[in-house]
């Protein structure tokens, strides 16, 4: 049997974290978030991810698959990386 290499208790002193007050907490190692930052800020939390992407279906020959596949993790996006590259590459000589 494997064994457990974490404990289930925790060695946090919790009397004294919930004993502190705001003025307790050590920040000097935290930048300032600036009314500017927080302007930036992007909030995506529970969002779902915005897709510009169709799903679709797309017959292609084994022997290519089996190739992008062999390639490893990110396969599908190699693919539509190479089919982009050669729509810019048409569109480019289309406007020459």
């Amino acid at each position: 049997m494997k064994q457990q290499n974490t404990s289930d208790e925790s060695l946090t002193d919790w009397a004294r974290v919930d004993a502190m007050t705001d003025e307790d907490i050590d920040l000097s190692d935290c930048p300032e978030v600036t009314p500017e930052m927080f302007a930036k800020a992007v909030v995506r939390h529970g969002l779902k991810p915005e897709t510009k992407k169709t799903q679709l279906t797309l017959r292609v020959d084994n022997d290519v698959l089996a190739w992008f596949r062999a390639q490893g993790r990110g396969y599908q996006t190699q693919i539509n990386t190479l089919l982009r590259a050669y729509m810019a590459a048409q569109q480019e000589q289309q406007r020459a």
